[in-house]
């Protein structure tokens, strides 16, 4: 295994010395890109996910193109609902939809506990692979999403705006809920562990949902499940980010969730996130994903806005908010990563 060349990244998830602040952005490998797209022309997208060998060229694109200092590997949450036994479509227009929605106890029943290195092999695979391709030039990041957020998924069948069905599920069958929320933790867990396995550096937990849930349902249905996948993934040294989208009230609860890093969207206050928390574990984030439509010099000023709130020293991975928007020009991300290149070394002197 090449030894990395570049571990900003994984010194900032551990809270220790860095030279400059990291930077790497969510769905930094896709459509934002003409490269990715051009890949993207001759498979769809969960042939893109099942092909190692294309998951691997769009996964190292970034880091060849934005200089990116890691790289997280070109996958899809929807993975796992499908691995216990859901049919899971992609639809142009509509996103991802499960025909077939787990909404009572018989279509819990079929949901099967996976192994995933035989169910999820070709994600390993692409691990492998890449990490291979990478050479040690930067760490590789594995993800998967929170038991939370795949169970909305998997009960709504598709995205959704009012999230009705889902509500209306934990409130009116709440034990079929936590029994179904414990089985996706424990894949979830197997996963993370399995990528870790094969390569992964560090792993992020998407809890892309959290923020639709009042802090109470929170408590009850999302936070204990993450603090169960973390629990149980096996782990060297290797960090856990947790990006709980909407959740401001929790942060605290995350911060000792076991997980090394908490990830903050673009509406939560950096400085105030670092006071509450950032003595227990470093922070990934914040800029609004749609800074990158201003000019390079609003995006400069914006950046550097970031960077100050988040202050001197360590424990600080530059990210977005959310991530990257297709239509988002990749000369702007290109100029961001420069400019957070540039702007933070001034935080990390003594």
């Amino acid at each position: 295994m090449s030894k990395l060349k570049n571990d900003l990244f994984l010194r900032a998830c551990r809270k220790e010395k860095t030279e400059r602040t990291p930077v790497w952005v969510m769905r930094q490998a896709g459509r934002y890109l003409p490269e990715y797209r051009a890949v993207r022309s001759k498979a769809d997208f969960l042939t893109m996910c099942k092909t190692p060998e294309l998951a691997t060229e769009v996964t190292v694109q970034p880091v060849d193109l934005m200089g990116v200092d890691a790289a997280i590997i070109f996958s899809d949450i929807l993975v796992i609902p499908e691995a216990m036994g859901m049919h899971l479509e992609m639809e142009e227009g509509r996103g991802p939809v499960f025909h077939n929605p787990v909404r009572d106890e018989e279509s819990a029943k079929k949901l099967r506990k996976i192994d995933p290195v035989k169910d999820l092999g070709y994600v390993m695979q692409a691990l492998r692979q890449t990490k291979e391709t990478l050479n040690g030039r930067v760490p590789l990041i594995g993800f998967s999403g929170s038991p939370w957020t795949l169970l909305t998924y998997m009960v709504e069948g598709k995205g959704s705006k009012t999230f009705s069905i889902i509500k209306n599920f934990i409130y009116n069958q709440p034990k079929l809920a936590h029994k179904i929320l414990k089985e996706i933790s424990e894949s979830v867990s197997a996963y993370l562990s399995a990528q870790i396995e094969a390569g992964a550096d560090a792993v992020q937990v998407f809890d892309t949902w959290g923020g639709i849930l009042s802090p109470a349902d929170f408590s009850e249905f999302d936070l204990p499940y993450i603090e169960m996948v973390i629990d149980g993934i096996k782990r060297k040294k290797q960090p856990v980010i947790v990006f709980a989208k909407g959740t401001h009230y929790a942060l605290k609860k995350l911060s000792k969730s076991g997980a090394d890093v908490v990830g903050l969207d673009w509406t939560m206050d950096i400085k105030k996130a670092r006071k509450e928390i950032g003595d227990r574990v470093a922070l990934q984030g914040n800029l609004d994903p749609t800074v990158l439509y201003a000019s390079q010099d609003k995006i400069k000023e914006e950046v550097k806005g970031v960077l100050k709130h988040y202050g001197h020293g360590s424990g600080h991975i530059f990210n977005l908010g959310h991530g990257i928007h297709p239509d988002t020009d990749p000369e702007n991300l290109k100029a961001l990563v420069k400019f957070v290149k540039e702007e933070s070394v001034k935080y990390h002197k003594d």
